[in-house]
């Protein structure tokens, strides 16, 4: 039991999801004064509120009210980190991160069986004593499309239930 859990502490996802928590907790911090020390004031010179929880407030008929102010703040919070951490971390790591080239795909399988198809018959036609016709039955006729093979390898429409 403990080496399982010393197998899942160890893993390479757990460490580096560790590590993000606790740059993400102090990267909040940062961003948090940036929103209280340059957002807030300009707002509240324009908005004549002390912080963007304090503007843009709108009552309501009955009582109680809507903070326009604090959902704007709340949006420019999300923009200022999500910007960051796409430029600090994501973008770098992108450009590091080395080029896998796409493996190269070869022809399909309908390609291949006709492939093997025409070398049967071309072998078939080049022994002495064959026919030069094509066999018969339904090992002769081409599949033409690769929904026509049931899971069973047998021709004809695959059926889902």
């Amino acid at each position: 039991m403990l080496s399982g859990f010393k197998a899942f502490i160890l893993r390479g996802n757990v460490i580096e999801l560790a590590v993000a928590v606790v740059i993400g907790a102090a990267f909040n911090t940062v961003v948090q004064r940036v929103v209280d020390s340059l957002i807030n004031p300009i707002i509240g010179q324009a908005f004549d509120a002390d912080s963007l929880d304090g503007a843009l407030i709108v009552g309501l008929p009955r009582g109680g009210e809507i903070a326009f102010g604090a959902v704007i703040g709340a949006i420019i919070n999300f923009v200022i980190v999500a910007a960051v951490v796409y430029f600090v971390f994501v973008l770098p790591m992108n450009k590091l991160r080395p080029k896998v080239a796409e493996a190269p795909t070869g022809p399909s399988d309908v390609d291949l069986l006709g492939e093997i198809r025409d070398l049967l018959k071309a072998q078939a036609a080049q022994e002495p004593g064959s026919s030069q016709t094509a066999p018969e039955g339904p090992a002769a006729q081409p599949v033409s499309r690769a929904a026509d093979i049931t899971a069973d390898g047998a021709n004809g429409p695959a059926h889902k239930h």
